[in-house]
Formats: structure tokens, sequence, C-alpha cells
């Protein structure tokens, strides 16, 4: 259904372009979920956000590769295609409700105006079909909800509201960014059991960034570890909880709170992402790595230098640590 195929981006500025994301290849078959998962900083957002091409409003460039929707290329869509694309076919929830809504319109002309595009409903017609949808995602009085204004709603009811709007167009996939983020423990729960039922019912393909390997147990069925603006392992679910190889996918593993026992110190990883332009040669993760050795810094490490299966990780030390 999706593909990016070996995607680099870059941050275009005044005075050069800056390499964000280096060559990410990944797929979405209908009914799967697949998370993409890293820290902060290493450029899951600019690769979800360039299936849509939005990268391109915030000065991110393709450098190279492709992103193929039912084998058509994005990049080489006509304005007009990339809009009936853009929410029709493929839906983005945004990572904070606080923002993407627009606090100046109501929660219905901004839902109708989005319906009717589409849809191309009547103006009632549409507003019957937002109703529908609120109701949808749990949202009662929905009729009133429509005249309310978005910063009249909670964090939970504003994130619901993006689902409604997301899924009210009959999507056939969904790209999720840190939908739970900006939310409180009992409303995320609310909301992934929300996002789960709506994916299996509607047998969606889901893109979902995140950086909380709870969300990723309980929601995906693949899983695309993100470093540095590279991928450095991918696999299934279960392979990635079960056997992770990368040392970066099992450092994040050991930094789930659930891992610590009371009384000890929470794990973290030493040292920070390096920005985009300041990757170390060879491996992105050798500087934070206490299993790097020489090989790790001289040179490009290949996505396959491990495989078994469809589970494959760039690391030279698996086998080692295996």
């Amino acid at each position: 259904m999706l593909e990016i195929k070996g995607l680099s981006l870059a941050i275009q500025s005044k005075e050069a372009a800056t390499l964000a994301v280096q060559d990410v290849s990944l797929t979405i078959a209908a009914g799967r979920v697949v998370g993409l998962v890293g820290e902060s900083g290493c450029g899951k957002t600019l690769t979800a956000q360039a299936v849509l091409r939005l990268g391109e409003y915030q000065c991110i460039e393709r450098v190279k590769g492709d992103v193929l929707w039912k084998g058509e290329s994005v990049f080489d869509m006509s304005d007009t295609r990339l809009r009936k694309m853009r929410g029709g076919q493929v839906a983005m929830i945004f990572q904070e409700p606080m923002t993407a809504l627009n606090p100046v319109f109501s929660i219905g002309s901004q839902m109708v105006e989005v319906i009717r595009l589409h849809l191309g409903l009547s103006k009632a017609k549409a507003r019957e079909h937002a109703v529908q949808y609120l109701e949808d995602v749990g949202l009662d009085e929905a009729q009133h909800l429509l005249n309310q204004y978005p910063d009249s709603l909670s964090g939970g009811m504003r994130q619901r509201v993006l689902i409604a709007m997301a899924m009210s167009l009959h999507p056939e996939c969904i790209i999720a960014d840190e939908p739970t983020t900006a939310l409180d423990v009992s409303v995320q729960k609310r909301i992934i059991a929300l996002l789960r039922k709506l994916q299996q019912e509607k047998n969606l393909g889901m893109l979902l960034v995140t950086h909380d390997f709870g969300l990723v147990a309980e929601m995906c069925d693949d899983v695309v570890v993100m470093y540095a603006g590279e991928m450095v392992e991918l696999g299934s679910v279960l392979d990635i909880f079960d056997h992770p190889a990368h040392p970066y996918t099992q450092a994040l593993m050991g930094c789930r709170p659930e891992m610590v026992k009371e009384g000890e110190a929470l794990t973290v990883i030493e040292g920070q992402v390096p920005a985009p332009g300041q990757w170390p040669k060879g491996c992105h993760f050798a500087p934070r790595c206490a299993r790097a050795s020489d090989a790790c810094r001289e040179k490009t490490i290949a996505m396959d230098a491990w495989q078994h299966g469809e589970h494959q990780a760039r690391c030279i030390h698996v086998q080692e640590q295996a």
C-alpha cells in the first residue's frame, strides 16, 4: 500500500543543505501497523511528514529516494492529485492537539470544510457526517461540540476530534505522529484503545511514530528503529521485543521504567543524539555504544550487516552478542 524507498531528506538553509534523514526504507500493508521508534531528533517526524510532502513547507527537501502510494510516486503527483491523496486516502494525526486545530474556528467549521472538500457533501450532510464520527470516537453531545472552539476542550477531547477528522474521510492509511504524547496516562489508554479498534475495524494501514515501547507493544505488527537520521533495526514486534539486536534498541528497551526495580535509579543512555550535520563517521551510535570498535568508527555499516529472516540490524557485533 505505502512504500518508502531509500529516502534521504535535507534541511535547506541559505548557507547549505544539511542531511537529516538518510536512506530510510519501509513498507506498510493494509491492516498492518508499523512503529517508527527512536529518541527525539532521530528523524521520525520528518520521515512521516515526507509521506504527504509536508516537509516542503518547512524547507525540507528530498535528496534521493521516493515515497510510493499504491505504486504512484508522491513526489511526482500534481498539486490537485496530492490534495486528493492527503486526507482522502492517507490521513495524518498530529502530535500536538493544542496546535493542530485552528483556535479561531469552531470544531464544526474545521470538520465540515474538510469533509465537503473531499467527499463533496452539502453543508447539512457534512455536519451530519461530522456528528457521526465524533460519536464514533466516544465524544458525547457531538451536535453541541460542533459549535465549540478548541480552547474549550480538554487535550483528550481535542485528540479525539483530530482522530474523528482523519477517520471521517475514509482513509486507507493513517500516519499517527506521537498521538498520545501530550495526554495524561488515563487518556492515553483510551486513545490507544480507540486507535486500535478503528484500525482493525477498517483494516487500515498505519505508520505510528513514537518513542514509547509500551505503545509499540500495544499497537504494532512491525517496528523500525531510527537513530541519528538512519534506520538501525527493523523486524516484527516479536523480533524486536524478544531478540533486540542493535545496541541502541537494547539500550532503549533497558530504559523503560518497568525494567527498573523499586529503589534503583532509572537507566539512561549516556550522551545525546548528534544533530544533523554532526553525525560521526561510520556507525552513528558508536560514540554512545559500549561495544563499538575501530571498525564501527571507520566505515559506514550496512543495514543488512546482520540479518535473520526479515529481522535486520545495522551492527557488525550482533553475532558476538548472541
